[in-house]
């Protein structure tokens, strides 16, 4: 008991010298650092090793996710959305409006934050939001103490998976109430990030509509395009600038641990390092969790991503599915930036559930009906794996 309480008064020692260095992951990097230090190790039975390993390249290049071209028909559009949503929950959109030079603007200038000198970055480093600013090494949530267990268990659950993941976040919220202070946002970063959440915003607005009127089966067998909107006024308000720098063993550390995203959806620009995978879920009775699989980036698109918001809304006709991100390069450092969807009405009386024009005697509710607050509350103590929806299922009779 002693020696590893010893243990965790060490690794919080080094945890607390870390983020007080104020220089994040890309500090190790600048420091030359040849090794991964202990608190970005990933331990045995977990995370890449806990699940089946990678694919190799031969076998994941067998499988791309959707793409879905916004300059056909909406006529064609909507089937095709359809069926990425309802297949693997991931998809590419090209076409889709948002100008290129808007997003290789915010993707360049989130890069050039991240690789300017310690000392001009560390006087934005803070873990909490200030003025809806955050930039920092985010902590890898912990599993959570299961029910009844000791201490010991709590220990377990910890080193189930790493501390810290190989990735420095600036994280900016637009909304809900006041905008983001635009001082607490990185001089590089104050002209293209807000300009990138605007055409995002149209983007979103569009993609929803999509997203809702391919539900039921499109056509005038579906719910409509306004469906959604109407339910739950969706915005695009959480934006999370991640940066994954060079490792110098990258099979050791993760740049986020799988897990599945608590939006109605979201959208991803990434450079062209790559480094995302997601599960590629079994036929239903194949059994077994499936594959994993690059996500191989394809120039000019966007990436759109079902979430748990939206599986659950949908009666669980859309799928979210699991993803995580795999730091690919020693040498390389990857960039990306996803902005979530999720209802505008935040209030404890906003009840959300499957919507009631897709049940049916044959496929009735799965799920209760749920507030944002009660389902955020439920996201951080389940953790980001799929357990984070069960306490709103029903179960079967």
């Amino acid at each position: 008991m002693a020696a590893a309480e010893e243990r965790d008064a060490a690794a919080a020692s080094s945890l607390a010298e870390f983020h007080a260095s104020r220089a994040g992951v890309r500090g190790l990097v600048e420091s030359g650092a040849t090794a991964v230090p202990p608190l970005f190790l990933l331990p045995p039975g977990c995370g890449r090793e806990r699940s089946p390993p990678p694919p190799p390249p031969q076998r994941a290049t067998a499988f791309a996710i959707p793409t879905v071209d916004l300059s056909l028909p909406r006529s064609a559009t909507v089937p095709l959305v359809r069926a990425a949503a309802t297949s693997c929950g991931f998809f590419h959109v090209t076409s889709h409006g948002v100008p290129h030079g808007t997003v290789a603007s915010a993707v360049a200038a989130v890069r050039a934050f991240h690789e300017q000198p310690a000392a001009s970055r560390s006087p934005c480093y803070s873990l909490a939001p200030v003025g809806g600013v955050a930039y920092s090494t985010i902590p890898i949530q912990q599993q959570p103490l299961p029910q009844g267990g000791s201490s010991s268990d709590h220990r377990a659950a910890t080193a189930a998976s790493p501390l810290l993941p190989w990735r420095d976040s600036l994280v900016v919220r637009f909304g809900p109430g006041a905008p983001p202070n635009l001082g607490r946002l990185p001089a590089a970063c104050r002209d293209a990030l807000p300009e990138y959440q605007r055409s995002l915003t149209v983007f979103g607005k569009e993609m929803v509509g999509l997203l809702s009127e391919a539900l039921g089966g499109g056509g005038g067998g579906g719910v409509g395009a306004e469906r959604l909107e109407r339910e739950m006024q969706v915005e695009g308000w959480l934006m999370a600038c991640h940066y994954y720098p060079p490792c110098p063993e990258p099979e050791r550390v993760v740049g986020s641990l799988e897990h599945t995203d608590p939006s109605l959806f979201t959208v991803l620009a990434q450079d062209a390092v790559g480094g995302l995978q997601v599960r590629r879920e079994e036929e239903e009775g194949g059994g077994g969790g499936g594959e994993w699989v690059d996500v191989a980036p394809v120039a000019g698109a966007l990436v759109v991503n079902v979430g748990d918001v939206l599986k659950m809304v949908s009666n669980e006709e859309y799928k979210s599915v699991e993803h995580r991100v795999v730091i690919k390069s020693s040498q390389d450092a990857r960039v990306s930036i996803a902005v979530f969807f999720n209802p505008a009405k935040r209030d404890a009386s906003d009840l959300f559930g499957p919507l009631p024009e897709l049940l049916t005697a044959e496929r009735p509710a799965r799920f209760r009906r749920f507030s944002v607050p009660e389902f955020m509350r439920s996201r951080r103590e389940s953790g980001h794996g799929k357990s984070s929806i069960d306490s709103f299922r029903i179960a079967a009779d």
